[in-house]
């Protein structure tokens, strides 16, 4: 029984990284010899077992043979005789198929330090074609170390493309692409996901309503960068700047997904974008099943950006509407971020990039003042029920009115 380090723990120590989790491989063993030893099995689909003391995961050498459509189609075979080669061959990229024994040696039989090197991701083998998921952690790891100067191999894209012809990624069910979207949106570079799934042809495949944004034109005074799709981009690369939050960062990738469904005769123009927008973000949310949190945010800033960055000029009412819809009496920290995925769109576009946003001290200073008044006082007045809600609004529309700084 021979135990190595491998995958993400080697990699990320070769890089200089923190190293966030350890993964052991297990070569000569077998399930009850572990379970002898004192590891905890979990799993059900293959032997992994948890060190009695540590919790650390250690997983039997094993192989696995394709046998049908998706990530589920494989037959996982694990015996004493599976070498540690063969265990790392079914992996996906080189850098993540190294290993390390206990006298600190790096085992790297696919070439994964010279793609660390290089700063290329590769993948080890032609049964990289056996996983769609591969074709979305591929591009979780583009956005991940893009800052380090990775990019993606030819070979390895096009074989991503052809997985896509062959349909591999329809097989893929819905929570699965939720799972590694969400994990890529708390990478440091996450429109590299969504750059590197549209490359390969899966970004139509998983969330066709971003993909149909790219060729749309927008009026070229305010968006420079024309195509919409890349002003997406953009903005989720301005979001990635402002925060290391998920749900700003969702919010701001998808505000503007109405404008794929404009008419080309009405191009370059969008009226009405936004509540076209809303219908096709809740389709979106509802096929993948995404979290309420996620999905309320990014609905508040699709509905409501255009306002936000009028708020310079709109009148206290209006502002307290804003306030309103986007529940921010009751939800301030939410506000901040949809303020955040408003910020971000404003300066996602060429040349804007380092542009101010004084939209946002003006809406929270609006809602401040809002959550400033003292309902209780009224509701000493005996007022009640649509009578009581005038009568709060219009205190909360004075407050905003007095707060703000006239011109």
């Amino acid at each position: 029984m021979k135990t190595y380090l491998v995958g993400g723990a080697v990699r990320d120590r070769l890089l200089g990284l923190p190293v966030q989790d350890r993964d052991y491989v297990v070569v000569g063993a077998t399930p009850e010899e572990m379970q002898q030893a004192g590891f905890k099995q979990v799993g059900a689909d293959f032997p992994v077992f948890l060190h009695p003391v540590s919790g650390e995961q250690y997983a039997l050498a094993r192989t696995e043979r394709k046998t049908g459509r998706g990530y589920h189609g494989f037959a996982v075979s694990f015996s004493p005789q599976v070498t540690l080669e063969q265990d790392l061959q079914r992996r996906d990229l080189t850098i993540n198929a190294m290993a390390e024994d206990a006298a600190g040696q790096v085992i790297d039989p696919y070439g994964g330090q010279a793609d660390l090197a290089a700063g290329r991701l590769r993948h080890v083998s032609p049964a990289f074609a056996e996983d769609p998921v591969r074709i979305l952690r591929v591009a979780r790891f583009a956005a991940r170390f893009h800052g380090l100067g990775f990019v993606l191999a030819r070979e390895t894209l096009a074989l991503m493309g052809q997985m896509v012809d062959a349909g591999e990624v329809d097989a893929l069910v819905p929570e699965r692409v939720w799972q590694e979207f969400e994990r890529a949106l708390r990478e440091p570079d996450p429109q590299r996901f969504v750059s590197v799934l549209r490359d390969c042809g899966a970004l139509a495949r998983v969330l066709p309503e971003l993909d149909q944004l790219f060729g749309v034109p927008q009026p070229a005074g305010p968006h420079p960068e024309i195509d919409t799709g890349v002003h997406v981009l953009m903005v989720l690369e301005q979001a990635a700047c402002l925060c290391d939050d998920p749900q700003a960062r969702f919010a701001a990738l998808m505000h503007d997904l109405g404008k794929g469904t404009t008419p080309p005769a009405k191009w370059p123009t969008h009226h009405g974008h936004e509540a076209r927008g809303v219908v096709l973000l809740k389709g979106l949310c509802a096929r993948l099943k995404v979290p309420v949190a996620y999905r309320e945010l990014a609905l508040a800033v699709a509905r409501d950006h255009g306002r936000a960055h009028r708020a310079l000029e709109l009148r206290p009412d209006t502002l307290l509407d804003v306030i309103e819809r986007s529940d921010a009496l009751r939800r301030p920290q939410r506000f901040a971020q949809f303020l955040l995925a408003c910020e971000a769109d404003h300066r996602g576009r060429t040349g804007f990039e380092q542009a101010p946003y004084p939209q946002a001290q003006r809406l929270q200073l609006a809602l401040e003042a809002a959550r400033g008044v003292d309902v209780a006082s009224l509701a000493q007045q005996g007022l009640t029920g649509e009578a009581m809600r005038d009568a709060l609004r219009a205190a909360r529309t004075r407050a905003i009115a007095s707060a703000l700084p006239t011109a």
